[in-house]
Order: structure tokens, then sequence, then C-alpha cells
């Protein structure tokens, strides 16, 4: 009878929490970029940022919104995709300009060029929506092929997890060359190890396509490394690396 009596609670109380939950794993994973975003508007420097976590996460993002069409997933992840690549073609454009205005007299190059030693070092924001549309219309092309194959669609998932999970990894080897973390959020880095978790701890709990919670794990564990790197050149500071740099680059998150 009690329990009957607290039923018109109990369920507008779990239909709340998953509402709270899913608009999490909808806007949650692109709240960490907001003080990158701020810092490098703020002070036109994008020497601290990885455009190559936009590439990352771009080419995840594409992958999972084409392994939804053969496999369906919940919509919350599918939006999550789509407000992820937009987030991330808004830090492309920011760093790019950036970029460009303080390399006045480096050589102007395009994705038109065909030049692998410049991949991803274009001179325009249109070069990589050049990129970004061209690769997703051969993968898309190729998915609607082999929609019917099963192999061909667990394995789609697969690649869309697995190159989200390997997110932190440029950041992870920039820190190691620059032997110093100087120029990365770490409110995004620590953003990032509890986004990673509570979306890990969603797939789990959702039942998720298998390739998501262990990726998921993947990911967390990528997070952790690069805040052990935040502690250890804090407290044990390391002499820089010589190393070349590109004349076009200005990577680390």
């Amino acid at each position: 009878m009690e329990a009957d009596g607290l039923e018109w609670l109990v369920v507008p109380m779990h239909q709340l929490v998953s509402w709270g939950a899913a608009g999490a794993m909808v806007f949650g994973g692109v709240v960490p970029y907001i003080p990158q975003y701020r810092d490098i508007k703020r002070t036109q420097n994008a020497e601290g940022f990885s455009t190559y976590v936009c590439l990352v996460l771009l080419v995840a993002n594409i992958l999972r919104i084409l392994f939804w069409f053969g496999r369906h997933f919940e919509s919350p992840l599918l939006w999550q995709s789509i407000i992820m690549i937009i987030t991330m073609l808004l830090m492309l454009k920011l760093c790019t300009e950036i970029r460009v205005s303080n390399e006045l007299n480096i050589k102007r190059r395009s994705f038109s060029d065909f030049d692998l030693n410049y991949f991803w070092h274009w001179s325009k924001f249109t070069d990589y929506v050049q990129c970004v549309l061209t690769f997703t219309g051969v993968t898309g092309y190729i998915t609607y092929l082999s929609l019917d194959s099963l192999l061909f669609v667990e394995t789609l998932g697969f690649l869309a997890v697995f190159t989200e999970a390997m997110l932190g990894v440029p950041q992870l080897y920039r820190n190691y060359q620059n032997r110093s973390t100087d120029g990365m959020s770490v409110k995004m880095v620590l953003m990032w190890t509890s986004g990673d978790t509570f979306k890990t701890v969603y797939f789990i709990l959702n039942q998720a396509p298998f390739q998501f919670s262990i990726c998921g794990l993947l990911q967390v564990f990528v997070d952790m490394a690069i805040l052990l790197q935040v502690y250890f050149y804090s407290y044990y500071p390391q002499k820089p690396a010589s190393h070349t740099t590109h004349p076009a680059s200005t990577k680390a998150l």
C-alpha cells in the first residue's frame, strides 16, 4: 500500500533522472572545450591546443553516426556526435584564424595541394571543411554499400569508439615531447576524465554496444595518464627535449 502511494513520486523522479542523464550525454562532451576556447580567444594564442584533437573527434563522431545506420543505438549518443562535430568545427575555425594571423610569413597551404607533409596544417578553415566533407562522402558511400555486412557494421562501430578513445594520445605525446604540460588546460582534462567516467558507466548501465564500454574504459585510462603527467612535470620539472618543430604546427591540447 505504501509502495503504491510512493509510485506517483518514484516514476516522475526516474523519468527526470533519465532525462538528466541523456542531456548530460548530449552536451557533456563539449563542456571541457569551453574553457579552452575562451582561453584561446582571450590570449589570441592557439599554441596550447592540438588541432589533431579536432581531427580525432571529427573522424570518431562521423564514423559513429554512420554506425548508427547499421545498428541503431540510443538517440542521445547520436545527438552527442552531431553536437561534437559542430563544436570541433568551431574550435578549428578559431585556431586556424589565430594561427594564420600569427604566421604572416608562412607560405599558404591548402587541402587541394594534396601535400601529406602539410596534412591538417592548412591556412584556411574552408580547407578543413573540404577534408571533412570528402571523408564523410567516401566513408558514407562505402557504408551504404556494406550495410548488409554484419562484420563491416561491427568493425565500423569499433573504429568509431576506438578512434575517440585515442583522443588524448596526441596530447600525451605532446606533453612527453615538451617535458611539460604548459599551455594545456588542466580544467579541460579534469572534465574529460569525469565526463569519460560518467560516459563509460552510462554505456554499461544502458547496455550500449560492447565497443562503447571497452573503448570508454581505455579513454579513462588515457585521461588518467595525462593527469599523471601534470603532477609529474609540475613537481619534477624536466629539461625540454630538443626537437624540430613543424613550421605550421600549433599542437597541444
